[in-house]
């Protein structure tokens, strides 16, 4: 499958929380939908408490109806309670990288 569109979220857990916030995350009902085909969390050297997911969709249409669903909805709505402040979004367009890896052993 082709990344068309790509998402990025930058969130700030509430102090001591960033470990549920990536729990969650990797958890996030959109693994296992085939439009998305990218989905990385990382956390910041920095500030554990502040985790970034990136995201490659199919399409943006596929983005935008998944979000749009009740699944997502719920998800979203698990995240609120955790969040400090506010996070920072954006919706981009992919012109080439490299999406397959392999993630190092988080030990």
């Amino acid at each position: 499958m082709t990344v068309n569109h790509g998402f990025h979220a930058v969130m700030t857990a509430r102090p001591g929380h960033g470990d549920e916030l990536v729990a969650l995350l990797l958890d996030a009902p959109s693994l296992p939908n085939e439009d998305c085909v990218v989905f990385l969390v990382s956390r910041s050297a920095a500030d554990p408490d502040v985790v970034s997911v990136a995201e490659g969709w199919t399409s943006q249409e596929a983005h935008a109806a998944f979000f749009a669903a009740a699944p997502a909805q719920a998800f979203v709505a698990k995240l609120q309670p955790l969040l400090a402040g506010e996070s920072q979004y954006s919706d981009l367009i992919p012109v080439g990288g490299k999406p397959t890896f392999s993630l190092r052993s988080a030990a």
